[in-house]
C-alpha cells in the first residue's frame, strides 16, 4: 500500500509558476512509476508527467514539455511538479499517482494503482 498526499495547489496568473508536492508513505521501497495526472471539468483524466522511481527517467505530456519539471527527493518519499509559464488551460485538479513496475511511457490513468485526493490549480489570464 502507498499513501499519497498532494499539496501546493492554488491560483496563479498566466505565465507564472506553481509548485506541487506529493508526500508518499507506506511501501515506497518497490519500483514505481510515480507522477502527476490532471482532470479539467468535463474532460478525461490525463497524464502530465511521470518519473521512474528506480532510474529517475522522466516522461512528459506534449502539452507541458519545456514548462513542467517532475522530480523526487533522494529518499523517494516526496514528488514534485514545478510548473512554469502556466496557461489558463492548465487549470485542473491535479492528482499524484503511482503504478507498480517499470514504465517507459506515462502509464494510462487506469493502470495507476494509488491516487492522492488531488489539489486544485486555477490559472487566470
Amino acid at each position: 500500500q502507498v499513501q499519497l498526499v498532494e499539496s501546493g495547489g492554488g491560483s496563479a496568473q498566466a505565465g507564472g509558476p506553481l509548485r506541487l508536492s506529493c508526500a508518499a508513505s507506506g511501501n515506497t521501497y518497490s519500483r514505481y512509476s510515480m507522477g502527476w495526472f490532471r482532470q479539467a471539468p468535463g474532460k478525461e483524466r490525463e497524464g502530465v508527467a511521470t518519473i521512474d522511481s528506480g532510474s529517475g527517467s522522466t516522461y512528459y505530456a506534449d502539452s507541458v514539455k519545456g514548462r513542467f519539471t517532475i522530480s523526487q527527493d533522494n529518499a523517494g518519499n516526496t514528488l514534485y511538479l514545478q510548473m512554469n509559464s502556466l496557461k489558463p488551460e492548465d487549470t485542473a485538479m491535479y492528482y499524484c499517482a503511482a503504478a507498480p513496475g517499470v514504465w517507459i511511457v506515462i502509464p494510462p490513468a487506469g493502470r495507476m494503482r494509488y491516487w492522492g485526493k488531488g489539489t486544485l490549480v486555477t490559472i487566470s489570464s
